[in-house]
């Protein structure tokens, strides 16, 4: 008999593989207080889950209500063969977002929330990897387009692939319904997914105005999405005012805020230009005086506190917390909230 991968892992921990019960929208619910989540790059190809078990160790005391793992499109390119002249190959460096979210789940107990992307992704891939998860009891996911290819400046889909967020949305949606891509499926099986979209409190750059990434924003809403999480930002009324144009626009699901700290000098020109978002001046200030990266990871550490104090104490629903490396920031932080 021949096992998956998948399967063997979950099959050497000797324990049973566990079934979450609750989703995304339903820890937001049943939750008292605002709540802590983490989210994680898979390891480059070429590393274990090891990386995985001993970035998140640390940070489970804190006791996350999900987690979750970002996908990444493959990568264009060019290899130098024998004669001289270059192949082009498609190179995917960070693969096994589904693994890992199984994995998570089996050695921590823990709901895993993978994210779902179009570029890089045909239908009938997406809706594999949805039957994959849907298998292995993962039962959310984040729907996002991704970004363009780095060699590129404008993002188009794979042929056959979903152009835009909200068809992606929609194929989850088909699925959770029981319509698959082939039409001879009748009385197909239904999954259960709680769906999750991005929000961007500074609008997204490729909208002309909030106020038009605001109605998209919407149309996935009313397309089946049940909460929203929302690009890092360092102004909390930037979110808060984000917030208040949500609802005035009919979007009435959670809306949870994505927090990341700042770590080095470097990211003062990087994020702004990457992630298209302001960074407060005193924050600036502060990491501009500062003579080591070790400075400016206490004065990122602190900000972060700040903000994430003032966002419990309005009684947002998680704090989701950008670990991407730095979990050991991300416990100074949490340690001070709980």
């Amino acid at each position: 008999m021949c096992y998956s991968a998948i399967e063997l892992s979950l099959q050497s921990t000797n324990k049973p593989f566990w079934n979450p019960l609750m989703k995304v929208i339903d820890h937001i619910r049943q939750s008292n207080d605002s709540a802590v989540s983490f989210e994680i790059l898979p390891p480059l190809k070429g590393k274990t889950i090891s990386s995985i078990y001993d970035h998140l160790d640390p940070l489970m005391e804190f006791k996350p209500a999900f987690i979750n793992v970002t996908y990444h499109r493959s990568e264009t390119m060019f290899k130098k063969k024998s004669d001289g002249t270059f192949e082009k190959v498609e190179v995917r460096k960070r693969p096994g977002t589904v693994g890992i979210c199984a994995a998570i789940m089996n050695h921590y107990q823990v709901d895993a929330v993978p994210h779902l992307i179009c570029g890089g992704f045909g239908k009938r891939e997406t809706e594999d990897a949805l039957i994959d998860l849907h298998f292995l009891g993962v039962d959310n996911v984040l729907v996002l387009r991704g970004d363009a290819p780095k060699n590129e400046a404008a993002f188009t889909p794979e042929p056959g692939g979903n152009q835009y967020a909200l068809d992606l949305l929609k194929q989850v949606v088909n699925l959770n319904q029981g319509i698959y891509l082939e039409e001879d499926i009748k009385n197909g099986s239904k999954t259960n997914f709680c769906i999750g979209v991005a929000g961007y409190p500074e609008k997204h750059f490729e909208s002309p105005n909030l106020a038009t990434d605001l109605s998209f924003l919407k149309a996935k809403v009313d397309a089946g999405a049940e909460y929203v999480t929302t690009q890092m930002f360092f102004d909390n009324q930037k979110f808060f005012d984000f917030v208040k144009a949500c609802r005035e626009n009919g979007i009435e699901v959670p809306i949870i805020p994505g927090l990341k700290p700042i770590t080095n000098k470097k990211q003062l020109s990087l994020l702004p230009k990457v992630f298209h978002v302001d960074i407060p001046a005193d924050l600036s200030n502060a990491v501009t005086k500062c003579k080591t990266d070790e400075d400016v990871e206490q004065i990122g550490t602190e900000w972060l506190l700040q903000q994430s104090r003032e966002l419990k104490k309005a009684g947002v629903p998680v704090l989701h917390y950008y670990t991407l490396g730095k979990p050991k920031v991300i416990w100074n932080v949490v340690k001070e909230l709980v």
